[in-house]
């Protein structure tokens, strides 16, 4: 089956554990479907860029899932017209990667940038 890779943003007012329950639920929804969740993760809330639904900050997700495309599309569809998903994002990957996103990982863990040529 196909991997993928989801990003979502909730609502700010959500409680860690209401945010922590919308990806159990989306999970079920991909496994009711034929698909499974291989791991989730819980960002945190986080300031966003600009502002989405006169929201500043959302709870993010993320998900790397095994599943068919028919699957995928009913999480999708779900995650669009419930009221506390603000954006949701899938890409389709070749491999997951070992270990925690780069988003979990400690700052002193990841690799140096290199410097910026001028």
């Amino acid at each position: 089956m196909p991997l993928y890779e989801h990003v979502f943003i909730s609502r700010q007012d959500l409680s860690n554990a209401q945010a922590e329950g919308l990806i159990e639920h989306f999970g079920t929804v991909l496994s009711d479907n034929g698909g499974k969740v291989v791991e989730s993760e819980y960002w945190g809330v986080k300031t966003m860029a600009y502002k989405i639904n006169k929201n500043r900050k959302g709870h993010y997700a993320f998900l790397r899932t095994d599943a068919p495309s028919d699957a995928v599309q009913e999480m999708e569809r779900l995650m669009r017209l419930h009221d506390d998903v603000m954006r949701v994002l899938t890409i389709k990957v070749d491999a997951h990667e070992e270990g925690p996103s780069v988003q979990m990982q400690k700052r002193d863990d990841r690799e140096e940038r290199r410097p910026r040529r001028q």
